[in-house]
């Protein structure tokens, strides 16, 4: 009996052709070689057979057991596509290989990460580090998702429309739940909603971020410009980020709140190092690629948010910390980089806070020479073009 049957498989992208009732069997120990020129449609029918394209028509048998028949409704099911796709291994033409390891080692490294369940986090590190992973980019940074600019905002706004003086502008506790309540319903409508609405398309997500930074600092500066001059002195302290103003009240609730969100994410964050393979080896893998990455897009920004409502906004920690981690640490795991991400972060703010207020005795906050030197940074490593 074949071990593989493919019987009048057929597909069209558009109007175009590229598969026409192809049939074929496939014996135990024998070797096939699809052969034609480029644009024939050879890496889609491998795509088919993998279930990352859904033929139009056809079936598709493995040992006798019919894993697809484009007749059967049922059959086309994403759970059920992930759990027949383990059926097949894929090697793409596109493929990317770790230099740091031998070429055994890139080839078992998959089903060696679908089996690490360790999850570990920090707080604007490890967001850093998720987000670079889920963008595929390791210079790109959560600030372009615009929390610190709707952070601005909300202040501006409370000040400006109730007064400096009001219980939530002077109220600690109350601005923090404000700052955390608004801000996380913005992320989960703007991206949750709006990723599922741009069909899982992470770069039009960050083109929706970059948008909403303009526009919410462009409300943000109108309103201060009209504001009373003693009113605008007032709000400035709060858009400042300070590490050493600290509210301790909010720590206890900012950690459960944290902790529960990485408990929600938990799968999620487990399949990071799978993730970063790329999307269709993920998906090859069995992974239910768009909703991990819709689920992670937004822990990451309820972590940016929580962390920005805290201390104020700093646009480059982030950065810097997972950077770091990466050139330092050179691995793949992301445990090790989260960790290390955390442990630089500790680092930064407690050397860069010792140093500033205590050596050279300046009035300037830390957040301040941690935006400089994290734009600094930032050109570095743009200019350099490094990748981990």
């Amino acid at each position: 009996m074949p071990i593989l049957e493919v019987e009048h498989i057929s597909k069209s992208f558009g109007g175009t052709e590229v598969l026409k009732d192809i049939s074929f069997s496939l014996e135990k120990s024998q070797v096939l070689s699809i052969i034609g020129s480029s644009g024939s449609g050879k890496t889609t029918m491998l795509r088919c057979l993998n279930f990352l394209e859904r033929p139009d028509s056809g079936i598709i048998r493995v040992n006798g057991e019919t894993l697809f028949d484009a007749a059967d409704s049922s059959a086309k099911q994403e759970e059920e596509i992930r759990k027949k796709r383990l059926h097949f291994g894929l090697v793409f033409q596109s493929f990317h290989l770790f230099p740091q390891y031998t070429a055994l080692r890139n080839v078992t490294l998959a089903r060696e990460l679908l089996a690490q369940p360790d999850i570990d986090g920090g707080l604007i590190g490890g967001a850093s580090l998720v987000f670079q992973s889920i963008i595929n980019n390791t210079i790109v940074t959560p600030c372009l998702l615009g929390m610190n600019s709707l952070y601005t905002l909300i202040h501006t706004a409370v000040v400006f429309f109730l007064g400096s003086a009001s219980v939530v502008a002077s109220n600690a506790n109350l601005s923090f739940a404000v700052d955390v309540v608004l801000m996380g319903i913005a992320a989960t409508v703007i991206y949750s909603w709006i990723f599922k609405k741009t069909k899982h398309n992470v770069l039009y997500v960050l083109l929706v971020g970059t948008v909403l930074t303009s526009f919410f600092s462009s409300i943000q500066t109108t309103l201060t410009r009209v504001m009373d001059p003693n009113e605008y002195d007032t709000l400035l302290n709060t858009l400042v980020a300070s590490f050493s103003n600290i509210n301790s009240e909010i720590i206890v609730f900012s950690l459960i709140l944290l902790a529960a969100v990485i408990f929600a994410l938990r799968k999620e964050l487990a399949l990071l190092d799978v993730i970063t393979l790329g999307k269709d080896q993920a998906i090859n893998l069995g992974v239910d690629y768009d909703k991990c990455i819709r689920r992670l897009l937004l822990g990451v920004t309820l972590f940016i948010a929580v962390a920005t409502a805290m201390v104020g906004p700093i646009s480059f920690l982030g950065l810097i910390m997972a950077n770091l981690s990466r050139q330092f640490l050179k691995t793949y795991r992301h445990k090790q980089l989260i960790l290390g991400s955390t442990l630089f972060g500790m680092i930064v703010l407690i050397g860069g806070q010792l140093i500033v207020e205590r050596i050279y005795h300046y009035a300037v906050p830390i957040s301040v020479f941690i935006s400089v030197f994290g734009g600094i940074y930032f050109l570095y490593l743009l200019l350099t073009n490094k990748r981990v």
